[in-house]
C-alpha cells in the first residue's frame, strides 16, 4: 500500500500581475524524508510556501498536505514554520511569542518540555525567553524561530532558510535536530540557496529557477549527473596534447600535477593513464554545488502550459 504524500501538488502556479512567482509546480514529498527545495534568490522558493501554506491562494493549480487541501484547518496544528523572515512582536517577551504562537496551532499539547529541550540546544536560555523580542539580536530572533517551530512537535516542518544568522556551532545543531525529527518520522522541507547545507541534511532536492522546476532528483544521483574531477601527478612532464587529443578536459595545470574534468566513459582516459607512470592519482568527492551550478545556468524549461495566463 502506498502512503500518501506529506506534500502534494499539482500544476501549482501564482502570478503577481504579468510577473511570475511559480509556474506549474509539480511535486510530491513522502513521509520521512528531508526535502531540499533550491534555488537562487527570487526563484520562487518563498511564494511556493505560501501557497503550502494557504497564506496566498494560487492562480491556477493545487497544493495537499497529508493529502487534503492546505487550507484545511486539520492540517495547520501538524505543521512547524519558520519563515525566511521572522516577524516579531517587540513588546512580547520570547516566552510570550512561544506561547502566542503555540496557541495557533491549536494547543494540541503543553510544548513546554520540547521548548525546553530545544531552547537549551540552541543556546535560548530561560534569561533570553524572559526578555523583549525587542532586544534580541538576529541571531536569537532566528533560535526563538525555530524553537517555535519545533515546539509542537509537527508531523511537517518547512524551513525557509532555517540557518540564517546563526553563528556555525549553533547550525550543526539545527542539523542535528533535522536528522533526529526525520528519524521519528518527521517530514523537513528544506528550502535554501546555500547548496552545502543541502548536501548535509537532504535525501532528495528540488531545483527551483525563475518560477519553474528544472530538476528533482535524489542528492546522490545530482553527484553522479555532474563531471567530476580527477588529480593526477606524472612521474614525468605530463601527456597534455595527448590527454587533449583524447577529447579529454584540462581543467587546471600546474608542473606534473594535472587536474581533468571527467564525466561519462572513463575508458579513454584510463588507457592513456596506463602508458604513462603515475605518481598519484584521486577522485575528490564531487561538489553538489558544481552540480546545482550546472542547472542553474541551464536554459529554463518550457512552461508546462501557458494556457488562461493573462499578461
Amino acid at each position: 500500500m502506498t502512503s500518501t504524500p506529506v506534500i502534494q501538488t499539482r500544476d501549482l502556479t501564482r502570478f503577481y500581475g504579468s510577473t511570475v512567482g511559480v509556474e506549474g509546480l509539480s511535486l510530491e514529498v513522502n513521509p520521512g524524508e528531508i526535502f531540499g527545495f533550491l534555488g537562487p534568490n527570487g526563484a520562487g522558493k518563498t511564494t511556493t510556501i505560501r501557497l503550502l501554506l494557504d497564506l496566498i491562494r494560487p492562480t491556477r493549480g493545487e497544493s495537499l498536505l497529508f493529502g487534503q487541501p492546505s487550507g484545511d484547518p486539520s492540517v495547520r496544528s501538524q505543521v512547524g514554520y519558520l519563515p525566511g523572515e521572522l516577524s516579531l512582536d517587540g513588546r512580547m517577551t520570547g516566552g510570550q511569542t512561544l506561547d502566542f504562537l503555540s496557541a495557533l496551532h491549536g494547543g494540541r499539547e503543553d510544548p513546554e518540555s520540547g521548548r525546553r529541550e530545544i531552547s537549551d540546544r540552541l543556546g535560548l536560555s530561560a534569561a533570553d525567553l524572559n526578555r523583549r523580542t525587542r532586544e534580541y539580536s538576529r541571531g536569537m530572533k532566528q533560535k526563538l524561530g525555530l524553537v517555535s517551530a519545533f515546539q509542537h512537535r509537527p508531523k511537517l516542518l518547512i524551513l525557509d532558510e532555517p540557518t540564517t544568522g546563526l553563528d556555525p556551532l549553533v547550525r550543526e545543531v539545527v542539523f542535528q535536530l533535522m536528522a533526529e525529527v526525520r528519524e521519528n518520522g518527521v517530514t523537513v522541507f528544506h528550502s535554501s540557496h546555500v547548496l552545502s547545507e543541502v548536501d548535509r541534511t537532504c535525501d532528495r532536492v528540488g531545483v527551483l529557477r525563475d518560477g519553474g522546476l528544472v530538476a528533482l532528483l535524489t542528492v546522490e544521483e545530482a553527484r553522479k549527473a555532474s563531471a567530476r574531477t580527477m588529480v593526477v601527478d606524472f612521474e614525468e612532464a605530463p601527456p597534455l596534447e595527448a590527454i587533449r587529443s583524447a577529447g579529454l578536459e584540462i581543467e587546471s595545470h600546474e608542473g606534473r600535477r594535472v587536474v581533468l574534468k571527467v564525466a561519462g566513459d572513463l575508458g579513454p582516459l584510463l588507457k592513456l593513464l596506463a602508458g604513462h607512470s603515475i605518481q598519484y592519482l584521486s577522485f575528490p568527492e564531487p561538489s553538489l554545488e558544481k552540480a546545482f551550478n550546472a542547472f542553474y545556468r541551464a536554459p529554463a524549461p518550457p512552461s508546462p502550459t501557458t494556457q488562461g495566463r493573462e499578461e
